[in-house]
């Protein structure tokens, strides 16, 4: 289960229900995931369900040009630039944390989980030198607790298309 379904409650069930079960996104949807978690903040929203987390994928989607490739298991990426990313960490319990941290230039990640749709907009990563970079950016006092279980990242098809290059 990935983040976006535990922090909006969806199940396995629900997020591979086929698409011809639910309302076709209205032809004026502009709203993507991260618009959605913000009305929430600001309080225009109690909560996010269906349909509105696939309305939100599918218009993620239809903004990514044509041109890009989607990511893929295994695919490696190199970084053109450093950059400041986001990370989650897993534990050995309901938990995700994270934080940020920095990418240097030439740093790799990997795709280490295969996206679960043909055309993903962002997949899982993990680096490829994964001790350097996990000390470098995940504190000591979460690496060394017993119920952390490691830490990753989820790049969008857009950014792994613009701010790196396959490998």
């Amino acid at each position: 289960m990935c983040f976006l379904d535990k922090l909006f409650g969806r199940t396995t069930k629900q997020r591979a229900a086929p698409s011809a079960k639910r309302p076709p996104r209205p032809a004026d949807w502009h709203f993507t995931y991260a618009d959605l978690l913000d009305e929430m903040r600001a309080g225009k929203r109690n909560s996010v369900g269906q349909p509105e987390l696939d309305w939100a994928r599918d218009y993620e989607r239809s903004l990514i040009p044509a041109a890009m490739r989607f990511p893929q298991k295994g695919d490696v990426y190199e970084v053109l630039q450093d950059m400041e990313v986001e990370f989650m960490t897993a534990w050995a319990a309901p938990f995700t944390g994270g934080g940020k941290g920095m990418l240097m230039q030439g740093e790799r990640v990997f795709v280490h989980i295969e996206p679960a749709e043909a055309k993903p907009i962002g997949a899982y990563a993990k680096a490829v030198v994964y001790k350097a970079v996990e000390k470098r950016m995940v504190p000591a006092s979460e690496r060394t607790s017993r119920k952390y279980g490691g830490f990753y990242f989820y790049f969008s098809t857009v950014e792994l298309n613009t701010k790196f290059v396959l490998v």
